[in-house]
């Protein structure tokens, strides 16, 4: 990898990380489109802390096939998003200051959501 290291990928309150590789890979790709620094703000989630955060029961960070990155400006949105959308990433959620990105084929495809 080339932009991320494992470790940022960890879940925060027990330290767990069954992050995918290849999600991680699939990342670095994204952000060498992107052009600039991504951080995570969210990625693996054990099922306690899921809860605890709110997360929704099915949510792909327990899978470690999702991330929360930070971005808080409307032109580093559109970049980010289009970056996504280039290395086929359908799955999307925005918030105010972060995007959330994840791969899971089990859950609906081709959606952005609002937070």
């Amino acid at each position: 990898m080339k932009y991320f290291q494992l470790k940022e990928f960890a879940c925060p309150c027990c330290g767990a990380n069954n992050v995918d590789r290849r999600f991680v890979e699939l990342l670095d790709a994204i952000r060498e489109e992107y052009g600039k620094p991504m951080v995570v703000s969210s990625g693996y989630r054990c099922k306690k802390h899921n809860d605890e955060v709110g997360g929704v029961p099915e949510s792909a960070h327990v899978d470690g096939i999702a991330a929360d990155i930070g971005c808080s400006f409307a032109g580093d949105r559109m970049k980010l998003v289009t970056a996504m959308l280039a290395n086929g990433i359908s799955r999307m959620g925005i918030g105010k200051t972060f995007i959330h990105v994840d791969v899971s084929k089990t859950l609906p495809q081709s959606v952005l959501w609002l937070y």
